[in-house]
């Protein structure tokens, strides 16, 4: 419960994911059909970058104030647009002062039809996060762990959308109650998108993880990793992955042309990179 992503906002990891959200969320409407994005760990929200906790750690320079300062080819600033224009929406006068978390991301790219729910267990982030939504009928905030929230809210009554899964990492063994989630969630929605997010530094609990899917029957499996630099158990975090189960046909080549500008651009060390791998096939 310790666990406040204000300290962490905007940073390596925030870049991957909502990248990725973003880019699954423009996936999902192609269809004119509604769908649902339930945010898990959804923490507050919205971060204000000159707050005490965000210049503790400075965490957002090397990451979104650095891909914002870049030079941006234009096949990857089409892709990186839409979450971009969440982040420069917020930000009128060009000062990087507030970066949307997952929650305001998935609230600014969603159509009238569209539903989100957010659930966060922290009681403080929860006030927060649910002043920030209040009286915003496509969006239900509800204080709760999100392991419970994958058991009892799926499925969705659109049939269509998306989990992020996105946990502090706080506990030993979060590895095993984010697979255990996934294939319980997995086995009452198999048509579901699920991206779960880690920090690439425990090599051995992520492969372990990924090996309890493949053992349960999961199929269409892709990691996507982005390293800006060598990082291990005992170091900071210079890098993160991501696992999505039923992922959109179109991600792994957005991806291979996302991943490679982000590394260079991000790149704080030796062992910078990236990695998109099919893990499981369809």
């Amino acid at each position: 419960m310790n666990y406040r992503h204000a300290y962490h906002a905007g940073n390596i990891g925030d870049v991957l994911k909502h990248i990725v959200l973003s880019r699954l969320i423009v996936y999902f409407q192609r269809k004119d059909k509604p769908f649902r994005v339930l945010d898990t760990h959804a923490g507050i929200g919205l971060y204000d970058l000159t707050s005490v906790e965000t210049q503790k750690t400075g965490e957002w320079q090397q990451g979104i104030a650095k891909v914002l300062s870049a030079d941006t080819p234009e096949p990857v600033a089409a892709l990186l647009g839409p979450w971009l224009g969440v982040v420069r929406d917020l930000n009128p006068d060009g000062k990087l002062q507030y970066y949307p978390g997952s929650p305001v991301v998935a609230r600014q790219l969603l159509r009238k039809t569209d539903r989100l729910t957010l659930t966060e267990l922290h009681p403080e982030d929860f006030r927060v996060l649910s002043e920030q939504f209040a009286g915003d009928h496509q969006v239900k905030t509800i204080h709760l762990d999100g392991w419970l929230a994958m058991a009892g809210f799926l499925p969705p009554k659109e049939k269509r959308g998306l989990v992020l899964i996105d946990p502090a990492f706080e506990v030993t063994d979060e590895f095993d109650r984010m697979g255990d989630a996934l294939v319980r969630a997995f086995r009452k929605w198999p048509g579901g998108t699920y991206a779960l997010w880690y920090p690439l530094k425990d090599v051995r609990e992520i492969r372990r993880m990924h090996a309890s899917l493949s053992e349960a029957g999961l199929r269409d499996v892709l990691t996507l990793e982005l390293s800006t630099g060598r990082s291990g158990p005992d170091t900071r975090m210079l890098g993160s992955g991501m696992t999505l189960v039923n992922p959109p046909y179109t991600l792994a080549d957005e991806m291979r042309l996302v991943l490679p500008w982000l590394a260079d651009v991000l790149h704080q060390g030796p062992g910078a990179g990236w990695n998109v791998t099919q893990l499981i096939v369809e």
